[in-house]
């Protein structure tokens, strides 16, 4: 699994005009990306690396604030522009793979005790959010 995680002063998520997930505070917005050899584990791990990672103002993490997270499915990020000017998905997980992955991330880091917002998976999603720094970091588990 492969995470893009930014530290936002606030994320939202709009799904056709509606507002489906949204974080009006500070913390950090997740767009996850799932490919064919992940397995539940992986999301467990993402998850807890999620809560625990410390790129919060004073190196604090959202389980030592109790920061809320914006995690939304991200199959391009398993994209490979490497060749030509078109993008493959190959190494992308298809959607009955991918989106049960997804949803144990959220799950397992409701079980930690994480507020998370998320987005509708597989929709055409608006992304609004204020990076805090900015700051983005990649993280793969």
């Amino acid at each position: 699994m492969r995470a893009v995680v930014q530290r936002v002063s606030s994320a939202s998520v709009v799904v056709e005009g509606a507002k489906v997930g949204a974080i009006d505070e500070p913390g950090l917005l997740a767009l996850v990306g799932v490919t064919h050899t992940d397995t539940p584990a992986h999301a467990a791990k993402l998850a807890a690396k999620l809560w625990g990672l410390r790129i919060l103002h004073g190196e604090k993490s959202c389980s030592d604030i109790g920061a809320p997270l914006l995690v939304v499915s991200q199959f391009t990020l398993y994209g490979d522009a490497r060749k030509g000017r078109r993008p493959t998905w190959q190494a992308a997980a298809p959607g009955p793979v991918a989106e049960p992955l997804i949803d144990a991330v959220v799950r397992e880091l409701r079980a930690l005790g994480a507020h998370v917002e998320t987005g509708v998976f597989g929709a055409d999603m608006k992304v609004e959010l204020i990076n805090d720094g900015p700051f983005t970091v990649i993280v793969e588990v």
